[in-house]
């Protein structure tokens, strides 16, 4: 919603600053412009990307219009799986928790947080290490340095559609020169015409310029910087879960190792330690 909101605002105030100021908008309509520069941008765009970052950033552009899931109440879910399964672990022994690990949309634990079990990835990130500390075999400083790649590779992968987003954006403007340089070579080809007719055709090219930046500040480059952010926050999930299976790792007790994740989470969606408190005694009582 505030992705359309926010090209709501750039267009009114572009186009109607240019109509305020006695300017007609009508000249503005240049389809033979839009489509040098959309269509040389879409044909550099498969040019400068493989298939699989071509995949991951058309499936990427739908979820810049929905609002972010990473939230007070997901949070809250996350910490209270990590603390129900850690408290099996130290109650019935790390074995105990195998069968929730290996099915977990069947294991009446995850079930309990659909919130968490809708996104397969975390899910598969926590089970994983959850297998690996049943295994017995390695420690935490190995299992910590194992995360901390896996973490990398997935900030890698994820920020692959911003990067090819801002790349587009970033060519654009010089899009929007070829477009106007073009128009300028039909303008000159034209020069026998009457001056106010050579005039049209001018600003007419001019017009190449001005789509290619406005595209590029005003419409392209922002889905960059959104897709960044909603990457870092995504990021955030899988930390907390690192911090929280190490901390248990490291022998201390399932309440306090949570509360090493509940630290890593940005502070407009950490919950207050009563908050998880309750949430968890909530969870306990069901």
């Amino acid at each position: 919603m505030l992705v359309i909101i926010g090209y709501l605002i750039v267009l009114a105030s572009v186009f109607g600053g240019f109509a305020i100021s006695g300017g007609h908008l009508a000249s503005l309509f240049q389809p033979v412009e839009l489509l040098m520069i959309g269509g040389a941008a879409t044909g550099a765009f498969l040019v400068g990307n493989n298939g699989k970052s071509i995949k991951s950033t058309l499936q990427a552009l739908p979820t810049v219009l929905k609002g972010s899931r990473y939230n007070k109440a997901l949070y809250l879910e996350l910490m209270s799986l990590l603390f129900d399964v850690l408290s099996k672990v130290r109650k019935e022994g790390l074995m105990s928790i195998e069968g929730d690990i290996e099915k977990p949309e069947e294991s009446p634990v995850f079930s309990k947080y659909p919130g968490v079990l809708t996104d397969h990835h975390i899910v598969e990130f926590m089970t994983d290490y959850l297998r690996l500390m049943v295994s017995g075999n390695m420690d935490a400083f190995q299992i910590e340095n194992l995360m901390d790649n896996e973490i990398e590779t997935h900030h890698h992968e994820g920020a692959v559609p911003a990067h090819c987003i801002a790349a587009l954006g970033d060519g654009m403007p010089a899009f929007g020169i070829v477009a106007a340089v073009m128009g300028v070579v039909h303008t000159m080809a034209s020069v026998g015409i009457p001056p106010a007719e050579l005039g049209i055709l001018i600003a007419n090219a001019l017009v190449g310029t001005f789509l290619g930046i406005l595209l590029a500040y005003g419409f392209v480059g922002p889905l960059a910087s959104l897709l960044t952010q909603k990457l870092e926050e995504s990021a955030k999930m899988y930390q907390c879960v690192k911090v929280t299976l190490l901390a248990s790792l490291n022998g201390y007790a399932p309440a306090l190792a949570v509360e090493f994740g509940r630290k890593v989470l940005y502070s407009t969606e950490r919950p207050s330690f009563s908050e998880l408190e309750d949430h968890i005694k909530k969870g306990k009582s069901k």
